[in-house]
């Protein structure tokens, strides 16, 4: 009888290992997102594009479910840019739309601005670009250190950075 209950006892014991493991072993698959080398280059390519016009910026690189990959800072950019180019970068993944057309409808449709203002891990200012292969976004890059300049306002100037970079390595991705 007590060989009998040990047995049983074993029996379980091994069949919630197996189970415990079993799950352990079924992860999600990691998140479409630009080739690391793709994304430093592009990075790489914004930041070139601000320095050519005296900005010091930052360039977040994000996968598709908004997780931070890749950030490059010029010299001297302020630590307050380098985390609004990642909040730029996962609103540009959460909307899959440029955040300069996340700012301009938000100045045409009042509800629209209240239920984007409402989440506080969004940055609905322009400087963020969706990384898009066919019609499946794969991530984005989110630029953040120009100020307004000869009318031009400095989320403005940010998006041009993030476009010289996602321009640059656009039709390599994959």
């Amino acid at each position: 009888m007590i060989k009998q209950v040990l047995t049983l006892g074993a029996l379980a014991l091994a069949a919630t290992s197996c189970m415990a493991l079993a799950q352990q072993g079924r992860q999600e698959p990691p998140a479409r997102r630009p080739e690391m080398a793709l994304a430093l280059e592009a990075a790489q390519a914004a930041l070139t594009a601000c320095a050519a016009n005296g900005v010091k910026a930052a360039a977040s690189v994000v996968d598709a479910d908004a997780i931070l990959r890749l950030l490059l800072a010029a010299d001297g950019t302020g630590d307050n840019q380098i985390e609004i180019s990642r909040k730029k970068a996962v609103t540009a993944v959460a909307l899959k739309v440029p955040t300069s057309e996340v700012a301009d409808r938000m100045t045409k449709d009042q509800g629209y601005r209240t239920q984007i203002e409402a989440d506080k891990s969004l940055f609905p200012r322009p400087g963020a670009l969706p990384f898009m292969v066919g019609g499946e976004l794969i991530g984005a890059i989110g630029v953040s250190g120009a100020s307004g300049l000869n009318g031009v306002p400095g989320g403005v100037r940010d998006e041009a950075c993030a476009k010289a970079g996602r321009d640059k390595v656009n039709d390599r991705l994959k």
